[in-house]
């Protein structure tokens, strides 16, 4: 089923609606954050003569930044508005530069998959566990990476137990609400949870750890707050993993775990993983 016609349906979440927006807010600041986040996570201070796979591109940020340290960027999304997005971003700051291709494609196509050849870095932030078969989705992308050094990044939803499987259900009812009852649904849910976490900290002395991250927009890797609880809340299909599963899962298939971060709350485990050399 093609992009549009699971949104009509109520099945899939538009994520390249919401990019178009985040677009808006994009300045040299958040271009920076997002090129400091990956020199961090992979631990390379750039990208220079090496092959960087965007899985899922979403606004294009992390391929704008993946491009202006020097990787050769492949970039897809599923859906089109997310397409139009990276290329309005490359039109930006990188136009006429064959070293940044973007087109449509789904991680789930295997033919796509596979004709796209192996990458020294392999990148899917937030992505795969919705895709609806995200370890279907996660294996697609461990076969991108390129032998002997080769390194994948992914961020994937912590499993937080019942509370991930209430969300669930929040995020489906989401998707199935007519447009217009849409933004006032992700207020409602947002105050709630706001309400939620303030009396907890509250309680425990600590109000300003959940007041502060309410005084400003900005989030790090360059986000936007707002438009970052706008995906959570309607981002759907939705699947999750703990860290020791997405490690373990990795380290069985030959990778090295080379950086995690792990989520505090109802966010996303970070992994950057190392493919190890073949030993025959």
């Amino acid at each position: 089923m093609s992009a549009e016609r699971e949104m009509a349906a109520g099945t899939r979440f538009e994520f390249g609606e919401n990019w178009s927006r985040f677009l808006a807010l994009l300045d040299d600041r958040r271009v920076a954050d997002a090129e400091e986040s990956l020199r961090q996570m992979l631990a390379m201070q750039d990208l220079n003569g090496l092959r960087f796979l965007d899985i899922g591109c979403g606004s294009g940020l992390f391929s704008l930044a993946a491009r202006r340290l020097g990787g050769a960027v492949h970039s897809f999304d599923f859906d089109p508005q997310s397409v139009a997005c990276a290329r309005e971003l490359k039109r930006r700051y990188f136009p006429e530069d064959a070293s940044w291709r973007i087109e449509g494609g789904s991680v789930l196509d295997a033919a796509y998959m596979s004709q796209l050849g192996r990458f020294d870095v392999v990148y899917s932030w937030g992505v795969l566990h919705h895709t609806g078969a995200m370890w279907l989705a996660l294996e697609q992308a461990i076969a991108r990476v390129a032998p002997d050094g080769g390194r994948l990044f992914i961020a994937i939803y912590a499993d937080q137990g019942w509370k991930s499987h209430a969300w669930w259900f929040v995020k489906l009812f989401y998707n199935r609400l007519p447009r217009f009852l849409r933004p006032l649904y992700v207020f409602a849910v947002s105050a709630l949870v706001r309400i939620l976490v303030i009396l907890k900290y509250t309680i425990l002395l600590r109000p300003m750890t959940a007041i502060a991250p309410l005084l400003g927009d900005r989030r790090e890797r360059g986000m936007s707050a707002k438009r970052d609880r706008v995906d959570w809340i309607g981002g759907f299909p939705y699947e999750f993993a703990t860290l020791e599963t997405l490690t373990g899962y990795l380290e069985a298939r030959g990778f090295s775990i080379v950086t995690t971060r792990r989520a505090g709350s109802l966010g996303c485990h970070e992994i950057v993983a190392r493919r190890m050399p073949c030993v025959e």
